[in-house]
């Protein structure tokens, strides 16, 4: 199985959960939700340990996982603090330098995403590309910080779900809309590129705390459905 449709589970299972179609606290039993999707198991398996890392499922007592139950509040307030945390981490990095290395690496991915908004519309192997360039992206800025301390942070607050930059969010029904939010998403990260290479600290950290609002925005076109799934277990 390629990386891209491994990917593709991935995304389908995080937009099942959003929908409601998979329910909090429900166990997932991998041969009937195999069967349902179309995959084999192996692959379901580790697309399931993926969602596990992001805290979207959870190891259930007994063998395999269940959905996990959590609140708008504490998914909303997670990215919050991503914001404050990876805002943060782009003024350190503003304000010391960047490294030729750095640099080079964040103009390949804006490069990359470029080439991905060129097209017309995004299909569903795009929308997950996008995930993946997005969760690369924050990654370099987070590491070239060098900050022990905040790299732990951000990693336990990424265990909420829908909360880590890796994970997007597709509404299918709003494919457009989301598309020009994503696109706009991407232009910002050149801004972000751009204030990280000025050295302007304050700016490269607002821009970074606004950039965490297009991860509200993009489950607000999708609220219908997010608060119904979402309480406290």
């Amino acid at each position: 199985m390629s990386v891209t449709t491994q990917q593709a589970i991935v995304q389908t299972l995080r937009e099942r959960v959003l929908s409601g179609e998979l329910a909090p606290g429900e166990r997932l039993v991998e041969l009937q939700l195999a069967e349902k999707l179309g995959v084999s198991r192996t692959p379901l398996r580790l697309a399931l340990s993926v969602l596990a890392t992001e805290g979207l499922v959870e190891r259930s007592a007994g063998r395999g996982f269940a959905v996990r139950r959590f609140t708008v509040t504490d998914v909303l307030d997670a990215i919050d603090v991503r914001g404050v945390l990876e805002g943060l981490a782009a003024k350190s990095i503003a304000e010391h330098g960047l490294t030729d290395q750095l640099a080079q690496s964040l103009d390949a991915l804006l490069a990359e995403g470029d080439r991905l908004f060129a097209q017309a519309a995004l299909s569903d192997e795009d929308a997950a590309h996008y995930a993946e360039l997005n969760g690369r992206f924050h990654a370099l800025i987070v590491d070239a910080a060098g900050n022990q301390a905040l790299r732990t942070a951000l990693q336990l607050n990424d265990r909420i779900p829908f909360v880590s930059p890796a994970t997007v969010v597709f509404d299918r029904d709003a494919k457009e809309r989301q598309r020009q939010m994503l696109a706009f998403a991407h232009r910002q990260h050149h801004s972000i590129v751009s204030a990280l290479k000025s050295g302007e600290g304050a700016r490269a950290e607002a821009l970074m705390k606004e950039h965490t609002n297009i991860s509200k925005e993009s489950l607000n076109l999708s609220g219908k459905k997010l608060h119904p799934l979402m309480f406290v277990a």
